[in-house]
């Protein structure tokens, strides 16, 4: 069979065909052909890169849907060379990308002990260089470029790495302390803005567009990220001081700029230094769903934190957002590709582990309508043959796991199984 980087077609009956096909063309690193491959960055890119595809091995092996022979190929890849020092150093590249991967292939105790023991150190370091520059900034009364703290580059997304490491948790309320220290308002143009707001545009550069900056709410990119992981390690039993009164901050802060519209509740992607000096948000409705910035991700940052904090009314809130937002055919219509960032495999993903939280089940109800638009197929239930065009998994050449093929395969994997991910690979997302 010929390996294509950028479309992977089937036309097989159901989900699990599909997945086993994009996991064969996936499967041998020395077959595939992608632009990216011979970039320095690609073997230890979880975005974009080896890791990503690892990633996808790993769940089908730990599932016993695959031997671990594709795992471990990608596995050498993706350790096959040193570690990238380069900033900003996040989840996403380099050795938390690295650790991430290895850590999710233990499935016996002991396995790779070694390796995770070295990747645990340097996570460590990094993580300490980042944590002493976010405290100069802070005590500099500097605001935070949001790649100190986002999922994608900051410190909620290594956060994220090490709450699934029980050695690592008091590195982890270290970083919680941070985030709690990141809540406290500052003082910015005449006007007191939230500790996340940043000087740059939404793009993380400096923009005419944006000459005050901007607050950012997203998951990806915004204050979502931190609050998801500042629920998270409540609900498992990791907190510091101040950790639950930030939860109430940042709550109090969507509050104020949550919406009512005809699609249900929605919160704004950013808000700028004009809609805080008018008190309004002059965006007229909500963010196509998605992970990222839509309604699906802050939903369910805000559903964990309610039930961080046992606040019931909050969570209704979340549930009720998500729901709403995905019976809302209009809105997903506006879901252009099947990625995980911004596409229907985050929004299925993020919906599927929101219902099995969810006090109702109307999240839960909108799940086969998700996962037919994932898989292509052409009925509700996915039982019936699926369309050449609904299958074709387009990623102009990206085969990551944010915004590539071995992302929505992890999606579809979860669609199959309806099971949770026994790699826990849906954790870089802060969503569970």
């Amino acid at each position: 069979m010929t390996q294509q980087a950028t479309t992977h077609t089937t036309t097989r009956p159901s989900v699990q065909p599909a997945v086993d096909v994009l996991a064969r063309e996936l499967a041998e690193p020395s077959l595939l052909q992608s632009p990216d491959m011979t970039k320095q960055w690609w073997s230890q890119s979880l975005a974009g890169g080896a890791v990503g595809i690892a990633m996808l091995h790993i769940e089908r092996a730990r599932a016993d849907l695959s031997s671990w022979d594709a795992a471990h190929a990608w596995l050498k890849v993706v350790t096959g060379s040193e570690i990238q020092d380069g900033a900003p150093g996040g989840l996403f590249e380099g050795g938390p990308a690295v650790a991430f991967a290895v850590n999710a292939a233990v499935d016996v105790p002991g396995k790779y002990a070694q390796a995770i023991a070295s990747l645990d150190g340097y996570v460590t370091l990094l993580t300490r260089r980042r944590l002493r520059a976010a405290h100069r900034r802070i005590a500099d009364k500097e605001l935070a470029a949001f790649t100190e703290y986002d999922v994608i580059y900051g410190l909620a997304g290594i956060g994220s790495y090490l709450l699934r490491r029980e050695q690592l948790h008091d590195l982890l309320r270290e970083v919680l302390s941070y985030l709690v220290a990141l809540t406290r308002p500052v003082r910015f143009g005449g006007q007191t803005v939230p500790g996340w707001w940043t000087r740059a545009a939404p793009t993380g550069q400096a923009s005419p567009d944006f000459p005050a900056g901007h607050g950012n709410f997203g998951m990806a990119h915004g204050i979502a990220g931190p609050l998801a992981l500042l629920a998270l390690a409540m609900r498992q039993g990791v907190s510091v001081t101040g950790q639950a009164e930030a939860i109430g901050v940042i709550c109090a802060w969507l509050d104020e700029w949550h919406q009512e519209g005809t699609n249900g509740p929605w919160w704004p992607e950013w808000i700028t230094d004009t809609d805080v000096r008018d008190h309004q948000v002059h965006r007229t409705g909500p963010h196509r769903p998605s992970w990222c910035y839509g309604t699906p991700g802050l939903a369910r940052a805000q559903q964990l934190a309610g039930q961080a904090i046992r606040d019931t009314t909050r969570q209704h809130l979340a549930e009720r957002a998500l729901a709403q937002c995905l019976a809302d055919e209009a809105l997903l219509t506006q879901i252009t590709d099947r990625t995980i960032c911004h596409g229907t495999a985050g929004v299925f993903q993020t919906a599927w582990r929101a219902a099995k939280d969810a006090t109702t089940p109307a999240i839960a109800a909108r799940l086969p309508r998700l996962r037919t638009l994932l898989s292509g197929t052409s009925s509700e239930g996915g039982d019936t043959e699926s369309t050449a065009e609904g299958d074709r998994i387009d990623t102009a050449g990206n085969l990551g796991l944010l915004n590539g093929a071995a992302g929505i395969g992890l999606a579809l994997h979860t669609a199959t199984t309806d099971a949770p991910p026994s790699s826990r690979w849906d954790t870089c997302l802060l969503i569970a």
